[in-house]
């Protein structure tokens, strides 16, 4: 289906040269007394590249026909990651550079929302928090607050995010796998 470039949005995803491209952003342009245009930078979803690109205002874009389903995953072998669709049972594979960086927070079991074009998985949403250990950092500072600086920790998955310097290992935190910050003490 095809839509005029002025209706171009954030996230919203294009086919270009037979690829699917998001939008990270946009910007509707008239200089002066030249033609309107718009000029955004977008991702293309099947190689991971940002590239921008200036389109007229009377282009016409494809949208991309996007599908989305619910997987869980199951277990990670030799680079390459199975999941199982919550709907019929069906398992898939994706390889690690497919997952990018969210490869290295995948845990057994998590539900994460896979987005499909043409049929096949080409990337993946994670959840706005996950819940990990901590199993290496430094000690606790007797006068550390809240407020006070932070410490590299080392996650039980592998990652090291920055934690505030009054927590200890062993102690459960939250963490935004979409940015690695550190949100909160986990209250289990």
């Amino acid at each position: 289906m095809a839509v005029p470039a002025t209706q171009l949005r954030r996230g919203m995803v294009i086919v270009m040269e037979g690829d699917p491209c998001r939008v990270i952003e946009f910007r509707h342009h008239t200089p002066g007394n030249l033609r309107a245009m718009v000029q955004t930078k977008m991702k293309n979803l099947r190689t991971g590249s940002n590239f921008e690109h200036r389109f007229r205002a009377a282009d016409a874009i494809e949208k991309a026909m996007m599908e989305t389903h619910d997987l869980e995953f199951l277990y990670e072998s030799t680079g390459t990651y199975y999941f199982m669709k919550s709907s019929d049972y069906d398992q898939l594979e994706m390889d690690e550079e497919m997952l990018g960086d969210n490869a290295q927070w995948m845990q057994p079991g998590m539900k994460i929302m896979a987005e499909y074009y043409n049929g096949k998985p080409i990337g993946i949403e994670l959840p706005n928090s996950m819940v990990f250990e901590i199993v290496d950092t430094a000690p606790v500072m007797k006068t550390a607050t809240k407020s006070a600086s932070q410490k590299p920790a080392k996650l039980d998955n592998g990652v090291t995010v920055n934690v505030p310097e009054y927590l200890s290992t062993g102690e459960r935190v939250r963490v935004d796998p979409r940015t690695g910050d550190y949100l909160e003490r986990a209250k289990d």
